[in-house]
């Protein structure tokens, strides 16, 4: 009788355990940048253009120029320079993982350096992966993480909605700050699930958003977003303190990219 038990009780802790590790985050998608030249085609497609991008920044968005993003030494380089180009005096880029990588829900971490300097508006974010054009905001919003080199250090978690965001004043955000942020490399990420949001540098969490009782105007999160990275120059935040002429240029650099579910 001990005997049985005894297996019984084993053979329980083993399923348990099995179940436990079954629940693990799944690598689902990843970028390490372990190659040179341009961003892998299979991964990573550009915007482009130099309309302003709906903030009045100043910078062109160019395609497939390695003066804008490029990889080499381990780590893709997107650079805002001060150059005449189609009619703006700024050049940057803005790279974008739609229909090449698309989630609904999961961990997304991006480890990188920002750049300082006034002017300097580094983004990492994502939109809803749609088969029609992007109804913002009520589509949907999530930025894993914005800097903007007049508040050196501090770094925000925002989500926009048509509920919720900054054209009317009400959009949900948080900020951290991190002393070395333009000197060092740091993770940021966030979990993401269908009740909550949580935001995280170096896995130290800072914010969390639930879904509640919200529609889809409140919480349009439900659906699958893609990662966008950019560095913007100016606009209605970046610029809010006026922009230095004479630092570029200046640099995004990403270690990589990982995506859990």
């Amino acid at each position: 009788m001990k005997v049985s038990s005894y297996v019984i009780l084993l053979a329980g802790s083993i399923l348990f355990g099995a179940s436990i590790q079954n629940m693990e985050p799944e690598l689902v998608w990843s970028e390490e940048f372990s190659y040179e030249g341009l961003p892998d085609s299979d991964k990573w497609s550009y915007n482009v253009g130099g309309h302003g991008w709906g903030n009045n920044e100043l910078q062109y968005y160019t395609e497939k120029r390695s003066d804008n993003a490029r990889v080499e030494d381990g780590k893709l380089i997107i650079t805002a320079n001060k150059e005449s180009f189609k009619n703006k005096e700024y050049t940057s880029a803005r790279l974008i993982t739609k229909n090449k990588g698309d989630w609904k829900y999961g961990k997304i971490e991006v480890r990188a350096k920002l750049p300082d300097g006034l002017g300097t508006w580094p983004a990492i974010w994502m939109l809803p992966t749609l088969d029609r054009g992007l109804d913002w905001p009520k589509d949907g919003e999530i930025d894993i993480m914005e800097h903007v080199g007049y508040n050196l250090g501090t770094v925000y978690g925002t989500i926009h909605t048509k509920k919720y965001n900054h054209m009317i004043g009400t959009q949900k955000s948080d900020s951290v700050y991190i002393e070395d942020l333009h000197e060092n490399f740091h993770v940021y990420s966030i979990d993401w699930d269908e009740k909550q949001i949580t935001w995280s540098v170096d896995n130290e969490e800072y914010l969390t958003l639930f879904k509640e009782n919200e529609d889809e105007l409140g919480w349009p999160f439900d659906k699958e977003f893609h990662l966008i990275l950019n560095l913007a120059v100016g606009g209605n935040w970046g610029g809010k303190m006026g922009v230095d002429e004479d630092i570029w240029p200046k640099q995004l650099e990403v270690d990589y990219v990982r995506v859990y579910q």
